[in-house]
């Protein structure tokens, strides 16, 4: 009898009563068998207070494993790298099955599979000791919340899609800057997700390009996906705290009655500035804001009046405030250059592009952090990068120095249970920086 199906009839249906009750033991039960590890999962994630690592023991070869005397099977998990098929990953795990390929390659679900194969995703298998597939488990997009399970079934093979029941928790860690941000969280095992959240969150008032310094330190509560207790993804950051050059600056996470939520520090002051200090996550400037620069390309000393970002091509950009799309098309030394117009006589221009976001035209309205395009290195340009300019009643002003007005505080109605959910916060925060001092002591 199939491994599965035996610890299902042995473990499972003795103590389900229902059709439901059945269906979400059998469906919990399969995935935490088949041990559904990927859907960018964080090492080293905590999990409310406690810290969890998550061990992973490499196996060796079929003859190695760990069979089950009645199935005779193993299972197997590999980690999808850049530029694998599935045919090789299959093979990788000791399995060679014509018919298993045949099935994914024609069944209308389980073919997903070839459209989603992705560097990074995990896909778990149980197979007999001579190569044959039993079961198949690949975690979908969207959040790594559904799977596709295929079994063999004494027909042949069956795929289906199954959506898991998760639960949110609270994870809370910090981390030491050394060289970079995400250098530091990735150490500290924070997900790139809250790393880009926290770069969102503070990029009002750090620039992460020039004023990061050794030493730095961040510490972060966010909200955890699971399943099974076992962390499936992350989501939104909560509550935060950046020591950058000695300055203390705290982020929360409130959303009142009515509105679409935002960042406010301690004193309720919205964290959010009308803009952003970088149409980019992460780059390095390549030029700066000048009256007078050597031109690289026309070998002449002129006025710079913008920031050059250096990135490779296809690096996404965002706006840098809300406004209404006033050019978009192919503009002299600019190139493919998207023009934005904003309240109070601003405007900001993004030049050098490959290539415009999808509904990006004259006249579409775009919020803060919207995607508008892609570096690119059209128009007069030695390499891949961003010309970035900020403009205010037709001067150009330096974007990295101008002064960024913020958006309005919360109001006064919504003080007092704002500042009750910062006092159960804060005190989370606190406790996690001790934790950081005491292991760098």
């Amino acid at each position: 009898m199939p491994f599965f199906r035996r610890v299902i009839l042995n473990h499972v249906l003795p103590h389900t009563r229902g059709h439901t009750a059945v269906l979400t033991g059998i469906v919990a039960l399969i995935m935490m068998l088949i041990m559904v590890k990927a859907f960018g999962l964080a090492p080293n994630t905590v999990v409310h207070t406690e810290r969890v690592s998550d061990v992973i023991e490499q196996i060796g070869s079929p003859s190695s494993l760990s069979v089950d005397s009645a199935a005779s099977s193993y299972s197997r998990e590999i980690r999808i790298q850049r530029s694998e098929t599935l045919s090789g990953l299959l093979s990788g795990m000791g399995i060679h099955d014509e018919d298993a390929l045949d099935f994914l390659r024609s069944d209308t679900v389980a073919k997903i599979i070839f459209r989603q194969l992705a560097p990074g995703k995990t896909l778990t298998a149980q197979a007999t000791a001579d190569g044959r597939l039993q079961s198949l488990a690949f975690p979908l997009n969207g959040g790594g919340e559904s799977v596709l399970l295929l079994e063999r079934t004494s027909e042949g093979f069956s795929a289906q899609i199954h959506r898991l029941a998760v639960e949110v928790s609270l994870s809370q860690q910090s981390a030491v800057i050394r060289h970079s941000l995400f250098g530091a969280a990735d150490d500290a095992g924070i997900p790139d997700s809250v790393a880009v959240q926290l770069a969102d969150i503070f990029g009002g008032d750090i620039d992460f390009h020039r004023d990061l310094r050794k030493g730095d330190r961040f510490s972060v509560v966010y909200e955890t996906i699971s399943h099974l207790g076992r962390p499936i993804r992350s989501q939104r950051v909560l509550a935060a705290e950046f020591i950058n050059g000695g300055k203390t600056h705290h982020a929360f996470w409130y959303q009142g009655r009515d509105s679409a939520g935002g960042y406010y520090t301690n004193e309720g002051r919205s964290i959010k500035k009308a803009f952003l200090r970088s149409p980019l996550e992460f780059s390095r400037i390549t030029s700066g804001f000048s009256n007078s620069r050597y031109h690289p390309v026309l070998h002449e000393t002129r006025a710079h009046r913008g920031i050059d970002y250096g990135a490779p091509t296809g690096t996404r950009v965002k706006a840098t405030g809300d406004g209404v799309i006033d050019f978009a098309g192919t503009q002299g030394g600019y190139g493919k250059v998207i023009m934005i117009r904003h309240p109070d006589a601003r405007v900001t221009a993004y030049g050098h592009l490959s290539g415009f976001a999808s509904g990006i035209s004259r006249g579409a309205r775009v919020a803060q952090g919207d995607i508008i395009g892609f570096v690119g290195a059209t128009g007069i340009a030695t390499g891949p990068h961003l010309h970035y300019e900020f403009r205010v009643a037709g001067i150009h002003r330096n974007p990295l120095s101008v002064a960024l007005p913020s958006a309005l505080p919360l109001p006064p109605e919504q003080l007092s249970v704002f500042r009750a959910r910062v006092s159960d916060l804060l005190p989370q925060i606190a406790a996690i920086r001790g934790m950081q001092l005491v292991m760098l002591d």
